[in-house]
């Protein structure tokens, strides 16, 4: 049987680094197993935040990708404002944002819509016509953030009728950071607008997490299905990591100034003053960019000289540095619009089999998988005692100094790459993109 062709649209492609790109990197490398080819559409020309080379080796040698340019203003953001240009590119908002960068994001927020990638579209779509027109694809995949990649599909859909799916990484109008873009309530409504019509036009919609698609369920009466990001086995570390000597929590990922999690420093401090042995173990690491709130908070609670920023590193370093440490640190923004955020380095967390302490708001997915999986602990930050969150770290503690401090994990294998990349192709497989590519 011949495998089904299928186009994936997507920003974010190595050498790109961060999560966002892992998703159908992994997709891309496992798909051919379950009868799908897949072809990528990726920019010639495009402004990473993150760059991660390393990653251009684990693209497959025999994966078709094309390429066109793409005109983007972080160029000429960068002429007013380097730093605070590239500190929005990358998704930082200060929670006290300098009359610059509130300014970008006034910019940002009202004249690209819905993104600062924008541009591309319309030349993307007169490209990707004339490419599909000359040769044979059963579906679209458009895959967001940027959103406006889904624009792309939305109007090779309309013009050419090819079966379409999106991919919402991230939710659109409600994720976390949206109120930040100071939008005049216009530019609000057509966001909205946008969101819509990509949800009531796509064949199949694809998110990552369970609340995600209960809210895009009041908006869209399409197909939608829940495939998480994962992690992949062949990035386990070659060899056998040891475990930090020391009591580490480890962050992996940009740590925004929002997520800053005041009363974890603050027990943190607390345990460091009343236990001498508990304050010599005790260090922070931290890989990736940290909010300068952050920093200054740490700094505040006397824990500066616990911590360890290494910045930004290379996904395998990363992998590495969550196999070695004692506890992971998982952070999201204490609000109702990041209940559906499920971080890719979660599930890689899991790979790591180490204990996770995440926390965030009342009714997050994050909760319900840790305790599905038994890989950690999440404290709600509305019903945060410190009292619970002391005895945790004690408890954790207390298993560290005994070199017992390990999981009892379960169920994870279902969040494996390849096994998530069988969930895609079945999908892609599915009647009702068959009926729509021969109709």
């Amino acid at each position: 049987m011949e495998p089904k062709k299928v186009l994936v649209i997507t920003y974010y492609w190595p050498p790109a680094g961060g999560p966002g790109v892992q998703r159908w990197l992994k997709f891309c490398t496992y798909l051919p197993e379950f009868g799908i080819k897949p072809t990528v559409y990726t920019p010639e020309n495009p402004s990473y935040p993150i760059v991660d080379e390393a990653l251009v080796k684990e693209v497959p040698v025999d994966l078709e990708i094309l390429r066109h340019p793409i005109w983007e203003p972080y160029a000429i953001g960068k002429r007013v404002g380097k730093d605070a240009t590239q500190t929005l590119s990358k998704g930082i908002i200060d929670e006290d944002p300098s009359l610059l960068k509130k300014f970008l994001l006034f910019v940002r927020g009202n004249f690209f819509i819905p993104d600062a990638r924008k541009a591309w579209v319309k030349p993307s779509v007169k490209f990707l016509k004339r490419h599909l027109e000359e040769n044979s694809y059963d579906t679209v995949v458009t895959t967001g953030p940027p959103h406006s990649v889904h624009l792309i599909g939305l109007q090779l859909q309309k013009e050419l009728g090819i079966p379409w799916v999106a991919d919402f990484r991230d939710p659109w109008t409600t994720i976390g950071y949206h109120k930040s873009l100071r939008l005049l309530p216009w530019n609000a409504r057509k966001h909205k607008k946008l969101e819509a019509a990509v949800l009531q036009a796509a064949d199949h919609i694809l998110v990552t997490s369970p609340s995600t698609k209960k809210e895009f369920e009041e908006i869209s009466k399409r197909p939608i299905n829940v495939i998480t990001n994962g992690y992949d086995r062949s990035n386990k570390p070659e060899s056998q990591i040891d475990l930090d000597k020391s009591f580490s929590i480890a962050h992996i990922g940009s740590l925004l100034a929002k997520r800053n999690p005041e009363p974890l420093w603050k027990m943190l401090a607390y345990l460091c003053a009343n236990d001498a042995a508990f304050k010599k173990d005790l260090k922070l690491v931290f890989a990736g960019v940290v909010a300068k709130e952050v920093k200054d908070s740490l700094r505040a609670h006397g824990l500066l000289e616990h911590a360890e920023f290494k910045g930004y590193v290379g996904h395998s370093e990363a992998i590495a540095l969550q196999h070695q440490s004692q506890l992971l640190l998982l952070l999201e923004i204490n609000s109702p619009e990041t209940r559906a955020i499920l971080p890719g380095k979660l599930f890689e967390y899991m790979m790591a089999k180490r204990p996770i302490l995440a926390l965030g708001p009342k009714g997050s997915d994050i909760k319900q998988l840790l305790e599905e999986s038994g890989s950690g602990e999440f404290f709600n930050y509305d019903e945060l005692t410190t009292d619970y969150l002391g005895a945790y770290l004690l408890k954790a503690y207390g298993a560290y100094k005994k070199q017992s401090l390990e999981l009892e994990q379960q169920a994870i294998a279902k969040f494996d790459r390849k096994a998530l990349s069988k969930q895609l192709a079945a999908v892609l497989k599915s009647e009702t993109l068959a009926r729509q590519s021969s109709s």
